[in-house]
């Protein structure tokens, strides 16, 4: 294989409200961080360790609208995308880098607002779970050949 190959895929919780910076001519970026977590037992301890990292993802255009329209603080989404580092001068004259992911894709899995709504929503009839067809008042041998 001669290509190279930059592609991440992560499912996590928002950290926190899609941040939306418009630009001179109708475009704009969404940004928001992405909480996954890595759960594990310590062998020597037996105790459950949760391991949280944080990613900066950021959306462009209608996508990052779509995001700030219907995801918040909490929400689940499935996002894919690629590695971009960067570097710029803050105003102190120090250099900053941050690496982000390039959002190209994502999926909504849970949004608070999908949450609430079913919440709100009064409770259905229990389902019937018996798999077993009623009988309808007919005899048990009456067999219809």
């Amino acid at each position: 294989m001669n290509g190279t190959l930059n592609k991440v895929m992560l499912i996590g919780h928002l950290g926190d409200d899609v941040k939306m910076h418009y630009f001179d001519g109708g475009n704009c970026i969404g940004r928001f961080q992405l909480a996954t977590n890595e759960v594990y037992i310590n062998k020597s301890t037996s105790e459950k360790i949760t391991s949280t990292e944080w990613h900066n993802l950021v959306v462009r255009n209608k996508a990052a609208e779509i995001c700030e329209k219907y995801l918040s603080k909490g929400d689940k989404i499935y996002v894919e995308g690629r590695i971009k580092s960067r570097q710029w001068q803050a105003e102190d004259g120090i250099t900053k880098y941050t690496t982000e992911i390039q959002v190209t894709e994502f999926t909504f899995l849970t949004t608070k607002k999908e949450t609430d709504n079913k919440q709100h929503q009064p409770s259905e009839s229990p389902k019937n779970t018996n798999f077993e067809t009623p009988n309808e008042g007919l005899p048990i041998n009456d067999l219809p050949f």
